[in-house]
């Protein structure tokens, strides 16, 4: 067994020509920002300078335990392109509309005072959680605990998807 999973941690890495070749990957991103371009002045970099970059929204996640439902909780905090926060309007339209103001809220963080930020309610994590760890077994793997908040992201993910997390495990249901 313990050959096994040397042979599992071995695995090569895979190649991003062949999954153009293959055409899975996405060039646009259609819900991407893209800043307008400024208009040139005597100040602006050169070509290739910083104008290049693509600013986006980000979000500072916080995840916490919430004792009484037993599972992880996600707070959120946007910022604007400009890294100004986001009001909760603003942050309502990165948010499924099949959650917004029903799963996700604008509550006060347990563990910071005076911070009030947008959090997905925990009422059915433990039950979605379940079911996809029991989606991991049916297709003949096991969910290993150092996975679980992975998995808990790809969840939150459904909830929030114009948030994109940086993967570094590929799990297969």
């Amino acid at each position: 067994e313990e050959e096994k999973k040397e042979e599992d941690s071995d695995d090569e890495a895979y190649d991003m020509e062949e999954y153009a070749r293959l055409g899975i990957v996405q060039e646009e991103d259609p819900s991407e920002y893209v800043a307008p371009a400024p208009e040139a002045s005597a100040s602006a970099p050169a070509a290739g300078g910083q104008h290049n970059i693509l600013k986006t929204r980000t979000y500072d996640l916080h995840i916490t335990y919430d004792k009484y439902y037993q599972t992880p909780r996600l707070f959120l905090t946007g910022y604007d392109e400009a890294r100004a926060p986001l009001s909760v309007d603003a942050m309502y339209e990165d948010f499924s509309e099949d959650h917004a103001n029903k799963t996700i809220t604008v509550e006060q963080h347990p563990h910071i005072p005076g911070t009030v930020m947008a959090t997905v309610h925990p009422c059915k994590h433990a039950e979605t959680m379940k079911r996809l760890c029991e989606a991991v077994s049916e297709g003949g793997k096991q969910l290993e605990v150092h996975l679980y908040l992975i998995v808990f992201l790809k969840f939150m993910q459904a909830i929030i998807p114009t948030v994109e997390y940086d993967f570094t495990h590929d799990i297969t249901m």
